[in-house]
């Protein structure tokens, strides 16, 4: 069974840095396409970034230059680096997998994954 654990959201002043990660049981997880989500209060969810199973990076163009993402095979790890927080940016952050068979490219629609994890909440004040 895929399970998706993220943690590391906090409260942060505007400017501030934060990472995400998400811990992912997956066995064949190089294999998987990796995305990041998140969804404030009253909005739809939204694509941040996803990292394909090739290793290209996909970026919102809200976040791009202030957001990274990352994974490390050897640990199941996904991460969320993110810098120079704004206040939009305060949202619930879910990591996200979709099998490489399953996956139609579009790193930006949650409909594309399969599997998510339960959330971590990354508020910014300024």
């Amino acid at each position: 069974q895929v399970q998706l654990v993220e943690s590391g959201g906090d409260s942060v002043q505007a400017g501030g840095s934060l990472r995400l990660s998400c811990e992912v049981s997956i066995y064949t997880y190089s294999s998987y396409c990796m995305g990041w989500f998140r969804q404030a209060p009253g909005k739809e969810r939204e694509g941040v970034a996803a990292i394909e199973s090739d290793g290209r990076r996909r970026y919102a163009d809200s976040v791009k230059g202030r957001f990274t993402i990352s994974k490390d095979n050897a640990k199941n790890t996904l991460y969320l680096e993110m810098n120079s927080l704004k206040p939009e940016d305060t949202a619930m952050y879910y990591c996200a997998a979709e099998p490489l068979s399953g996956y139609g490219g579009s790193w930006w629609a949650s409909d594309e994954y399969n599997y998510w994890g339960q959330g971590t909440q990354v508020t910014v004040s300024s």
